[in-house]
This record gives C-alpha cells, sequence and structure tokens, in this order.
C-alpha cells in the first residue's frame, strides 16, 4: 500500500493533537479559562515590542503587494496592542458559557432530561491581513472551551507568528496544551483538513467573498462565513440633517476598509434637496469620491456619475454611492435586491418608518440612528468575535462565545423502560419544566 505524503500526516497529526487538547479544555473549570486569558494578556504587554517589530517586517514586505485597505488592516501600533489585550480581559470577565443549563425537565418521577451547552471542538480559522484577528480568535475559543487551527495570510506570517508564541507560552504557563491553539503552515494544510470533517467541526474564513465561497465549494464540514459587507444605510424623510451627515461620515470614514463601513447611502426623495448637499458639503472635503444616481447629478452636478456596478461594490475605502429613492419602499427593494445582509441602518425621526424598517429588513444587524459601525463584537460586548456571519444559521452577525457553542442532552434516570410508555397502558410522561438551576 501506498503510503501518504508526509506532509499529510503530518497534518493529520496536528488535527489529532488539536481534537485531544479540545477534549481536555471541554473538562476545564471556568477559573482555568479565564487564568489562561489573564496569561496570555499579560504576555501581550511582555511582548510587544517582539510583536511590533514583527509586524514592522511584515509591513514593509508588503507594501506595494497588496491594495491600501489590507495594508491598513495589517498595521499594528500600540494602540491596536493595547485593544487587543482589553479584548482579551474583556473576554475573561464574560459569563462563562459552559457546562449552563438551558432546559430542565421532568420527563416522570426520577426521569430527568438537561440541556447543557458544550464546546462545538475543533476550528478551523482562515483569516487575511489582519493579525489582530488571530487573539480575537484564541480568546475566544479558549474561554468557549474549543480548539483552533489557524491560517492567517501570508502578508502577516511574522506577526502572526509572534502572536501564536504569546498564546502558546500562556497555554504552557496556565498548564492546558499549547497544542489547543495552532498554526497552519500553507494553504495545502488548509486544503488537506477541508476534507477531514472526522478531526475538524466548523471552519470560518474570515476574508473575502471569494475566499469564503471557495471554502464553502472545497468542503462537507460547516462553514462560517460572510459575503460582501454592501450596508446601507438610508435617510428618510423624517431625517435629522445633522444626525444624517455625521452618522454617514461616521459608518464611512471612521475606518473604510472595516466591512461594516457604510457603501451605498439611499435618499428619501422629499428629503433629497436638504441632505444632498450636506452630505456633498462634509464629505467632499474630507476625501471621500461620491458617485451619484442620475436624480443625485441634477441637485449636485459636481458628483461622479453612479453605474449599476456601484450599486453591488464593497468599496473598502472612502467612495461613497449615493441614490434617491422615492420612498422607503423603494429604499427596501433596493436593500433586497443589493444587499449582502451584513449590516443595514436608517435615518429617521418617524417611529413608524423606523418599527417597519427593523422589522422587514432581512440582514444580521438592523440600525436606527446609529451608525453600521457598531456591528462588531467587541463593541456588542461580546469581548472580540471570530468573524462576522451574514448566513441564517445558528450564528449570525458579529459571532462570539455563544456561536462557538452547541449542546448535548443528558438524561438522569433510575431503571425507567421505554416500553412502560408503549402501548394500551403506557406509563403517561409529566413533561414538567423545573428551574434551570445547575
Amino acid at each position: 500500500m501506498t503510503s501518504e505524503p508526509a506532509t499529510t500526516l503530518d497534518i493529520q497529526a496536528l488535527a489529532q493533537a488539536a481534537r485531544n487538547a479540545s477534549r481536555q479544555l471541554a473538562t476545564t473549570t471556568s477559573e482555568q479559562r479565564n487564568a489562561v486569558l489573564g496569561l496570555l494578556a499579560g504576555q501581550l504587554e511582555r511582548r510587544a515590542g517582539t510583536i511590533l517589530s514583527a509586524n514592522a517586517e511584515d509591513v514593509l514586505s508588503a507594501t506595494g503587494t497588496i491594495d491600501g485597505s489590507s495594508l491598513q488592516r495589517l498595521k499594528l501600533d500600540g494602540t491596536k496592542l493595547a485593544a487587543m489585550v482589553q479584548g482579551v480581559r474583556s473576554v475573561a470577565t464574560l459569563p462563562d458559557p459552559l457546562h449552563r443549563v438551558q432546559l430542565r425537565r421532568e420527563l416522570d418521577a426520577g426521569l430527568e432530561l438537561t440541556r447543557v451547552a458544550c464546546p462545538l471542538g475543533v476550528l478551523c480559522v482562515i483569516f487575511e491581513s489582519r493579525p489582530d484577528a488571530l487573539i480575537q480568535i484564541s480568546a475566544l475559543a479558549l474561554k468557549s472551551g474549543n480548539a483552533v487551527l489557524l491560517k492567517g495570510g501570508s502578508e502577516a506570517r511574522r506577526s502572526n507568528a509572534a502572536l501564536l508564541e504569546a498564546v502558546q507560552a500562556a497555554l504552557r504557563e496556565a498548564g492546558l496544551p499549547e497544542t489547543a491553539v495552532q498554526g497552519l503552515p500553507d494553504r495545502a494544510a488548509v486544503a488537506a483538513l477541508l476534507q477531514r470533517p472526522d478531526l475538524v467541526d466548523l471552519v470560518i474564513p474570515r476574508g473575502s467573498n471569494a475566499l469564503v465561497q471557495g471554502i464553502q465549494a472545497a468542503t462537507r464540514i460547516p462553514v462560517l462565513g460572510h459575503a460582501e459587507g454592501i450596508c446601507h444605510m438610508v435617510l428618510d424623510e423624517a431625517a435629522d440633517t445633522a444626525m444624517a451627515v455625521a452618522l454617514v461620515r461616521d459608518a464611512k470614514l471612521q475606518y473604510p476598509s472595516a466591512c461594516n463601513a457604510v457603501e451605498t447611502v439611499l435618499i428619501h426623495r422629499r428629503a433629497a434637496a436638504r441632505l444632498l448637499p450636506a452630505l456633498v458639503d462634509d464629505l467632499l472635503p474630507r476625501g471621500v469620491e461620491l458617485r451619484g444616481c442620475p436624480a443625485c447629478l441634477a441637485l449636485a452636478p459636481s458628483l461622479k456619475a453612479a453605474t449599476e456596478a456601484d450599486w453591488d461594490a464593497e468599496y473598502g475605502a472612502p467612495i461613497l454611492a449615493l441614490r434617491i429613492v422615492a420612498d422607503l419602499d423603494e429604499a427596501l427593494a433596493h436593500i433586497r435586491a443589493h444587499g449582502s445582509g451584513h449590516t443595514e441602518a436608517i435615518v429617521t425621526e418617524d417611529p413608524e418608518a423606523a418599527a417597519r424598517f427593523l422589522a422587514e429588513v432581512d440582514a444580521a444587524g438592523v440600525f436606527h440612528n446609529a451608525s453600521t459601525r457598531f456591528a462588531d463584537g467587541f463593541r456588542y460586548g461580546f469581548g472580540a468575535e471570530v468573524g462576522i456571519s451574514t448566513g441564517r444559521i445558528h450564528a449570525r452577525g458579529p459571532v462570539g462565545l455563544e456561536g462557538l457553542l452547541s449542546y448535548r442532552y443528558l438524561l438522569r434516570g433510575s431503571g425507567q423502560r421505554v416500553e412502560d410508555y408503549s402501548g394500551p397502558s403506557a406509563r403517561p410522561f409529566s413533561h414538567a419544566d423545573l428551574p434551570l438551576d445547575t
């Protein structure tokens, strides 16, 4: 029999070690998992110089070879590193998600069913450009008792290696297996793991739509991914002008390359003469390229003409598409046709319009009078996120601890047999719900 290539055997051994580590993590106490997160925060602080130096080398090598928005996501500095440390410590303060009783039900006297939260097992996470994602993912995986296999982009190779060393050092210091968090060496390793549903329980791709679709097409393992971040902001007839301008500015310029940055603004026809000039006066001097529909150009001839492709564009840059719509119906129709299910927002002082928007828009995040940039695990109080899900499976939007959990049913009896509950003289079930005390 022909032996497998050494690389395939190595990847299998790596994944099996992660599986073994996941079983150990699943039985740890909340105190043990919080302790490793505290140690990780300390490791990041002590290794700050090494991490930032490695990142500077990555940025130097990547300059001129990747686009500007990717380069922006790649860069680390003291502020981003401090945010990483804060995020890890925030995750540690969250309630323990494991072993939480979700349901208690007496099926009959002496026969009690409970449903208890448990980890998924082994995660495989593929991410591009952002090395800080490695720490967010590792912290959430460890808190939720999951092992994780990580493949970052080659442009962040040195940064990711330095951060992974910090994670594994914290695991060793805590007396937990460092194989709970491992790096994957290359794309071939990812391709091999995508064929092993026995070793990997969930794949999470963080990156371009092409990356997500490629992963989904290549595996039978469940994939938690997101499509494009084509986010809209609707400026309703009853929108406050100052608020509308400030929210569009924040949603576009606070971090233009983020997937939750606004890409298209839809303006109610009866408010366009008031709102459009205010947007133009605010955004053009800030360097935003504005692309408008014919109705916009009639009010603001200095704008660049939008094409049909602009309504489906995720710019990741200071570019904004503007369209005047007849009413809320047309705005909702535009979002249904061109939205990616990420985050949609409306600015209005009309409670009926707001209620209708919140009820009818099908997206992971639907906001009223707030910037789309709030769609983030840290801002939601999750501590961090492993990614954004725009699908409709159990986890949607910013995925925190709950998205990394499943559950088990535990049945405690006293000799009951199914035959006693069958047939003409069947004993009845009580099916009485009990308090959720653990």
